[in-house]
């Protein structure tokens, strides 16, 4: 099984860094585990932690820290379910999934998914761009929040980046 470091390199993009294929992946294939701190911590949020469930969040290392949003992702984030030795359970394990082949030199994203109240400006640039990092089924909520504001979409990057919901 190759790993991480040979499939995946970490590059400049527009707005700061992103995940690369240093070769061409298939889809179906795990590309590798997201590995870092595990934070204890209900109210903890950072804007790369990802929410492993309950009070726990995963402060992830490069490479996969660099993950970018896409509303049309070729990768997925899957969480695994893991226990203790004495049956009782840990944090969640999270590896990065092709959705999609990804052709070499490409860069991988993923659907953030985030929640209305956590939902900024999109600027993915995907032909099926939904105008906000937000869940699908949570976009009527942000187009009503944002009328009501007259908060137009977005063209140019917000100007700082805020904290990624949990």
């Amino acid at each position: 099984m190759p790993t991480v470091a040979s499939l995946v390199r970490v590059g400049r993009v527009t707005f700061g860094r992103g995940v690369f294929a240093q070769k061409s992946i298939e889809k179906g294939i795990v590309v590798g585990q997201v590995l870092g701190k595990v934070i204890d911590d209900p109210n903890y949020a950072t804007s790369y932690c990802i929410d492993l469930g309950g009070s726990h969040s995963l402060e992830p290392r490069a490479p996969f820290r660099y993950l970018n949003h896409c509303c049309t992702p070729n990768c997925r984030l899957v969480l695994t379910e893991c226990e203790y030795e004495d049956g009782s359970p840990a944090p969640a394990e999270v590896h990065v999934e092709a959705l999609a082949e990804v052709p070499e030199g490409a860069e991988l994203t993923i659907d953030y998914a985030w929640s209305a109240e956590g939902a900024i400006p999109c600027l993915c640039g995907s032909v099926q761009c939904r105008g906000w990092v937000v869940d699908k089924s949570e976009l009527a909520k942000v187009r009503r929040s944002s009328r009501r504001a007259a908060i137009p979409t977005p063209k140019s990057p917000p100007s700082r980046m805020p904290r990624k919901p949990r």
